[in-house]
């Protein structure tokens, strides 16, 4: 602003000298003022450029350059972005504890409106009904965990032109991430989505949900409405939910079946902590494949580390977040959306999205006609101590561990002060990571450090993509040529048939 004065001032000067002997004000000083800027517009245009642009390639750069203003570089001002939206935020925290606010809805509306188009039938369709639109065959089976939750379970048995009596012995399990549910894999349709893909590589595909989400919010003596019911973690999920879906498969099709793990995100966490801790499952599977997978964060990008300082105080970020399920009407997760997308330029339904929101977008890759039918699918339920457990695994950066209760509450939970970590070296089931370098929760660092601690890797693929993102894994446009024609390849490691081409089909 400054520098526009001094400009303005110049102008003012040189076109007084010019003109002091011409009895110049007032009209002569508009009409020399207007001259001017006529000329510079013309000369602007001309040119095919804006004035901003002008004024910054002719101007502000020279001066800059100059007076040593240059030297700043990219990342500094990323950095000093970062702070400011830090110092935003605890402005947020202060007013919030000072007003007693139970969320911070004075910075945001209460109820979310997406502008798309909801005349697609297929929008409000459950994944049965899905699988079933595209014409594949659709089961649904209810399983019962050990701590009393009820999963609803969804599978194809077969590709669309397969037999009932023809069921393939090579068995698949897919899980979803955090907020997903078993639709993740199918909203992409038959040419896409993954679950179609892996039907018709000759696959028995089986599509798990964890508990709390569209399919899965029951229990047999909980009720749905309180604290006791979302009092979990990803560790119960890795403990309860995930051991009852695989052992329910094995009964099915016979304990002699060898499954092939599939998780994305969260479903890549539960993998891990479950054959770190119930290592008895690491000879029941075939074969683990994570993509994105998560377990230590030391080195995010999603807005959900502005959470994670907080962690460490329980009550208080439960009081924050709601105490049960952490709702895409949160106010605090859309002041995480206004910053993200104020820094990205997301188109607004996305940014209202609590899954756009904490896992990223690749404009380029994302495919803008699915919106509408991931807008009524996302996010599917998660409880809000599922959120604070990761946020307390990136405070606690290099440490996959269980929930941190605190010091006491920890002695009585654990029997130490700190939460036990999961021991990732005894997992011995062969296992490959896909992993990306846009991952807003899955970075470089962090899958490398995990890779190297696997007892028995297959292999770390990194998608030959640098803007494929965390999300891009389910729905990218090209996540069939990058992503799951590699899976395909890894899945049939071994076997004596020619792998799968899905653009052959």
């Amino acid at each position: 602003m400054k520098l526009i004065i001094v400009l303005f001032t110049l102008v003012l000067f040189i076109q007084c000298s010019e003109s002091r002997h011409t009895g110049w004000f007032p009209q002569n000083l508009v009409d020399a003022f207007t001259n001017k800027t006529s000329q510079i517009t013309n000369y602007v245009r001309s040119k095919g450029r804006s004035l901003k642009q002008f004024y910054v390639e002719n101007v502000r750069n020279k001066i800059t350059t100059y007076l040593g203003y240059n030297n700043q570089t990219e990342s500094e001002d990323r950095i000093d972005n970062q702070a400011r939206v830090k110092r935003k935020f605890k402005s947020y925290v202060e007013s919030a504890q000072a007003n007693e606010k139970k969320l911070f809805d004075v910075i945001a509306p209460k109820k979310l409106e997406y502008s798309c188009d909801d005349n697609d039938p297929s929008i409000h369709m459950s994944t049965p009904q899905l699988i079933a639109f595209h014409g594949y065959p659709s089961e649904s089976h209810t399983i019962v965990t050990e701590d009393g939750y009820i999963l609803t379970i969804h599978r194809i048995p077969h590709s669309r032109n397969g037999k009932r009596q023809n069921i393939p012995r090579k068995t698949v399990l897919l899980h979803h991430g955090l907020l997903g549910s078993s639709a993740d894999w199918v909203l992409a349709g038959p040419e896409k989505g993954l679950a179609y893909i892996l039907s018709e590589a000759g696959y028995d595909v089986w599509l798990a949900n964890v508990r709390g989400n569209t399919y899965s919010r029951a229990h047999l003596t909980l009720n749905i409405d309180t604290f006791e019911f979302w009092n979990f973690t990803f560790h119960e999920v890795s403990q309860y939910d995930l051991p009852a879906v695989i052992d329910y498969i094995m009964d099915n099709k016979g304990w002699d079946t060898k499954i092939n793990y599939i998780g994305h995100s969260m479903g890549t966490t539960i993998l891990f902590a479950l054959l770190s801790t119930k290592t008895h499952y690491n000879k029941i599977l075939r074969a683990g494949f994570a993509l994105a997978p998560v377990a230590f964060m030391t080195d995010i990008k999603s807005p959900i580390h502005l959470l994670a300082r907080y962690s460490n105080n329980l009550e208080y970020l439960l009081k924050l977040l709601g105490a049960n399920e952490f709702l895409p009407q949160n106010a605090v997760l859309r002041w995480l959306s206004k910053h993200a997308c104020e820094i990205n330029h997301y188109e607004e339904a996305i940014c209202e999205n609590s899954m756009f929101v904490l896992c990223g977008h690749d404009e380029r890759q994302f495919n803008r006609s699915l919106l509408p039918i991931i807008l009524g699918h996302v996010p599917a339920g998660a409880s809000t101590k599922t959120l604070i457990h990761y946020a307390q695994e990136i405070r606690n950066s290099g440490r996959f561990q269980q929930f941190d209760y605190g010091k006491e509450s920890n002695l009585k939970e654990y029997g130490t002060i700190t939460p036990p970590e999961y021991p990732l070296h005894k997992i011995t089931l062969p296992i490959a990571l896909l992993s990306s370098e846009n991952d807003w929760l899955a970075s470089d660092v962090d899958v490398t450090n995990l890779y190297v601690q696997l007892a028995n890797p297959i292999e770390h693929y990194i998608v030959p993509l640098k803007e494929f993102n965390h999300i891009d894994f389910l729905w990218a446009v090209d996540a069939p040529k990058l992503v799951f024609e590699k899976l395909l390849q890894l899945l049939e490691e071994g076997v004596t048939k020619p792998f799968f081409n899905i653009n052959s089909h």
